[in-house]
């Protein structure tokens, strides 16, 4: 499998509910700050500002436990396979080392000026695979 990147996560006040807890809403957006820094440090800031980037097309999350204002969480990403357009993204948000959510995300490469999918580059893929 390919390498596994640790991101740790700020909460807002605004991410509590009224349950007291970290809403699932905003844990998606911490899987998302999760990809921005896998992209930056595994595939290369290109991939956020260039015209061919990665996006996000399905995402399926499950949720194992709450997770509390005041929880040190952080996010770990992997990316666990590298078809011909597309990528599949593997997450978990973590506090302490019980896993409180994970997260699976299809991810196809869009060139945004043509407006189509792309095969994923091959300097992608072999910084998407190396370990």
């Amino acid at each position: 499998m390919a390498r596994t990147i640790e991101t740790p996560i700020q909460k807002r006040f605004s991410d509590v509910d009224t349950f007291r807890h970290v809403n699932n809403v905003a844990q998606q957006m911490y899987f998302d700050v999760g990809k921005v820094d896998y992209y930056e440090r595994v595939v290369g800031e290109e991939v956020l500002a260039g015209d061919l980037r990665i996006v996000t097309v399905s995402t399926a999350t499950s949720y194992f436990g709450q997770v509390r204002m005041h929880d040190d969480v952080r996010v770990t990403t992997t990316c666990e396979r590298v078809g011909n357009k597309s990528l599949t993204l593997f997450q978990q948000l973590l506090v302490g080392n019980e896993v409180r959510s994970e997260s699976r995300s299809a991810m196809v490469v869009f060139d945004f000026a043509a407006q189509r999918s792309e095969p994923v580059p091959d300097r992608w893929r072999e910084r998407l695979t190396a370990e």
